[in-house]
């Protein structure tokens, strides 16, 4: 690895150690250290709330980019992203269905946990197969873009009637998930989170070196050697899991699978696939910690943060592109 990768490692490194301890200590309580290791202490319960929630936006930064950056690298696209592409929007409605219908079943916590998750990945796993389907189609990629836009306006318009029908606490049930509550989630949702993000990384390290190949141009790659539907087939399940898993329990935080990566090929070389991977890791958890402090600070939901910060960085995005034409 080059000097000039470690050094910016090591700054956003220690940029993480203190943004998660910030986080620690905000709140409207304050904390001494002890109660963070003490399970007969009276504040342990807070303090717990607390480290699950530093741990969901670790997961979720460590998701989120890398769900955002197999889809770029695989379209050739900057602006492919799980919430562009409908991904998120999808796995927003899959949930909704999930809340609004499955109210009258009687489950444990933990497998409703287990059950939200896996509706917002089936749903976005089709969705990526159908995006797929269409991207053999479209001569120009950008195409998909479009395509992902109408799914998710057609997605928010299925929501919105799902909304008026229904009943008033599955109303609020979905609300408050779509607010992005980071810290709501429980230690059983931290480790079916935590599993699920571990399979989507297997999937995505196995697909950084035939995205390598796949770069250079697909007539090349498959001189290399490499098999294109078996890449196709991991980069679709891979982001799906990635974004739909966190989507499901800390709701739809838009716009950071699309920014991370931008700011990652900004700080590095973007050639290099297997340390801009790490790259988007790494700056995926830091930003998500800020954004956290920032939600915990003015009590503004995760997603409109999210939004407000997004939304200029892609416009910036497009008008840079726009100029280089």
């Amino acid at each position: 690895m080059s000097k000039k990768f470690k050094i910016i490692s090591l700054f956003i490194a220690i940029g993480i150690i203190v943004s998660v301890a910030i986080n620690l200590n905000i709140g409207f309580m304050k904390l001494n250290f002890s109660d963070f290791f003490l399970s007969d202490n009276g504040n342990s319960q807070i303090a717990q709330l607390r480290i699950n929630r530093v741990l969901a936006m670790a997961l979720a930064g460590i998701a989120i980019p890398t769900s955002g950056f197999l889809l770029q690298e695989y379209f050739q696209n900057p602006l492919a992203g799980p919430s562009v592409l409908g991904i998120t929007s999808v796995a927003s409605l899959s949930v909704a269905f999930y809340i609004f219908f499955a109210q009258n079943f009687v489950l444990p916590e933990f497998l409703q946990n287990s059950f939200l998750s896996i509706s917002a990945i089936a749903g976005s796993l089709v969705l990526m197969m159908i995006l797929l389907a269409f991207s053999g189609r479209f001569q120009d990629k950008s195409f998909l873009i479009i395509f992902g836009f109408l799914v998710s306006a057609l997605a928010g318009a299925i929501v919105s009637i799902l909304q008026f029908y229904a009943e008033n606490q599955s109303l609020k049930n979905y609300i408050l998930w779509s607010f992005g509550a980071n810290n709501q989630v429980s230690t059983n949702q931290i480790w079916v989170l935590g599993i699920i993000v571990l399979i989507g990384l297997f999937l995505g390290f196995k697909s950084i070196k035939p995205l390598i190949g796949n770069s250079l141009g697909t007539a090349y790659a498959q001189s290399l050697g490499v098999n294109l539907n078996q890449l196709k087939l991991f980069v679709i399940v891979a982001s799906s899991v990635l974004s739909a898993s966190v989507t499901a329990f800390l709701g739809p935080i838009l716009f950071i699978g699309i920014v991370v990566p931008h700011f990652c090929r900004m700080i590095y070389n973007p050639a290099k696939l297997w340390q801009q991977w790490i790259l988007n890791m790494v700056l995926g958890i830091l930003i998500m910690e800020f954004f956290s402090i920032i939600s915990e600070t003015t009590q503004f939901p995760l997603n409109v943060i999210t939004s407000l910060f997004g939304i200029p960085v892609i416009l910036a995005m497009m008008m840079n592109n726009k100029k280089a034409a």
